[in-house]
């Protein structure tokens, strides 16, 4: 059973309305829906590729492809972020299969955090912190990182990641419940 959708062609719906319809008119517009949406498609594709080159990659293919369907985008009762967060959850699926084919593995990269007048064990701490969070976000089953991210990190309603996903928003309430509960179990052992 599928989540009724309501039409989206009101703005109040769809902030993003008038920028995809300036968009359709003139490929050039769609510079505006580029820049607003740039950092999230790309952290997005961080978070699951775990790899800033390939997340580089996958947000190049996410906007290249965006730009190519923004013609033939329609308001079907879902919003153009989640269109946008749909294609690129399908170009992130496409580069996990093409890392797996590849059979390579990234070397990890440590976030500097440091500053000159940094206390550096608040640095250690909150570095510590940060990546017993990220081991306990990677570790979680496919569907719930992903509802995870979509939710904490891209702000996405449950509406628009049942458009993303292709589950109903009560699904995604769901999913995100048990795994916020998993992400706390994992913290703990953290």
């Amino acid at each position: 059973m599928t989540a009724e959708r309501r039409p989206t062609s009101d703005p109040a719906l769809d902030p993003d309305l008038a920028a995809v319809r300036a968009a359709q008119a003139h490929a050039s517009a769609f510079d505006v829906l580029y820049r607003r949406y740039l950092s999230r498609v790309y952290g997005y594709a961080f978070y699951q590729l775990g790899d800033h080159h390939d997340a580089e990659d996958a947000t190049e293919r996410t906007f290249l492809a965006a730009l190519r369907g923004i013609g033939s985008y329609r308001e079907r009762g879902s919003t153009f972020r989640a269109w946008l967060f749909r294609i690129a959850h399908n170009t992130v699926v496409n580069a996990h299969r093409t890392r797996s084919r590849r059979r390579t593995e990234p070397l990890p990269e440590d976030p500097t955090w440091a500053a000159l007048d940094a206390d550096p064990a608040r640095l250690v701490t909150r570095a510590d912190e940060l990546h017993a969070v990220m081991r306990a976000v990677v570790s979680l089953p496919q569907d719930r990182r992903q509802v995870v991210l979509l939710r904490f990190v891209d702000g996405l309603s449950a509406d628009e990641i049942g458009a993303v996903l292709g589950r109903s928003a009560g699904a995604v309430r769901v999913l995100q419940h048990r795994a916020l509960r998993d992400l706390a179990k994992r913290l703990e052992r953290y």
